[in-house]
């Protein structure tokens, strides 16, 4: 099969990919604008950010398969690929264990201040006094939406922490991952505003879907606590930066993020927005798959997804 690789991805995608007799062309400088003239003749394609929209799916004449190299397929469009006869499939769970480790990170960094005590020390600056406020995470409460893959993953290392985990019910959730959640030991509540109500920090993990959009609002952060910290290493349109900010201001609420809701596409650019800039925050660079080890485990998914379609058959398909 001919597969375009329109992101920058492992070389050992193409490599082992091209081993077995496919022709693999790599552009990691193509944008979703220039997609379109690029897509000619392939039949899969494989992209990580690169949005694949209506007209680079017109375009393709000869496309059959869509692989998102990672979790998240919000960039794709994957309604319309498939009454194209087109099928979109990702590789879930791959960068699970990278993303719950930077939020630990995150978490332990805003409890202990760690960037301000490097700043500061690189500044010449000794503060030993303003930096032994630190609360401690043992104890207290983490409340955690969205218990898929990575949800799981967080869950596992904030026990192992000291801390009490909470979820929400869901009726739809399927045997093996009840029994997840009841080996990790998660508290489940019956409702979100009881979770906001009793955790001192709330990480998301959730999909960007039209039912999640600004679901981070100002009844949301309302019903938080004072002080609390809000975790969002998923997508940037979950939350509603003003109101984020209005929360920040009033209530004291800290803030980690690794997602912006304008953050660029670029691997490099600059960068200004509110959010950023907040003393409050502590934002990463979208970072939270980039480990060696959940793109080593990201490649190994996506040549398993092209060869298994090769052989007739299908894995992930999300549409």
């Amino acid at each position: 099969m001919k597969i375009l690789i329109a992101d920058k991805i492992q070389d050992s995608v193409a490599e082992s990919l091209s081993d077995k007799g496919h022709v693999c062309t790599i552009d990691s400088s193509l944008t979703s604008d220039l997609l379109p003239g690029s897509i000619t003749d392939h039949e899969v394609l494989v992209v990580r950010s690169t949005r694949v929209e209506v007209e680079t799916i017109d375009k393709a004449s000869d496309l059959k398969l869509i692989v998102r190299a990672g979790a998240g397929t919000n960039t794709i469009d994957k309604e319309y690929a498939a009454k194209k006869g087109i099928k979109v499939c990702n590789v879930p769970g791959a960068n699970s264990i990278a993303v719950a480790e930077l939020v630990m990170g995150l978490i332990i960094s805003i409890d202990r201040k760690i960037p301000d005590n490097v700043h500061d020390l690189r500044q010449g600056i000794w503060s030993k006094k303003k930096y032994s406020a630190a609360k401690g995470i043992y104890g207290r409460n983490l409340g955690i939406l969205g218990l898929g893959s990575i949800g799981l993953a967080l869950a596992e290392r904030a026990k192992a922490f000291g801390m009490n985990v909470f979820g929400v019910e869901k009726t739809s959730r399927s045997e093996e991952s009840k029994t997840k959640i009841s080996e990790v030991g998660i508290t489940l509540f019956g409702s979100r505003e009881e979770l906001l109500k009793k955790c001192d920090v709330v990480s998301l993990h959730l999909p960007s879907v039209p039912e999640t959009k600004n679901l981070v609002d100002e009844n949301f952060l309302s019903q938080m606590n004072d002080g609390a910290i809000l975790v969002n290493t998923s997508r940037g349109e979950l939350v509603d930066e003003n109101a984020l900010i209005k929360a920040m201001n009033e209530k004291g609420i800290r803030v980690a993020l690794d997602v912006y809701a304008d953050e660029p596409g670029a691997g490099e650019s600059e960068f200004k927005n509110q959010i950023g800039e907040h003393p409050n925050v502590y934002g990463t660079h979208h970072i939270g798959a980039s480990t060696q080890q959940a793109q080593d485990a990201v490649a190994e998914g996506v040549i398993e997804v092209v060869e298994t379609f090769a052989n007739g058959g299908i894995i992930n398909c999300v549409n």
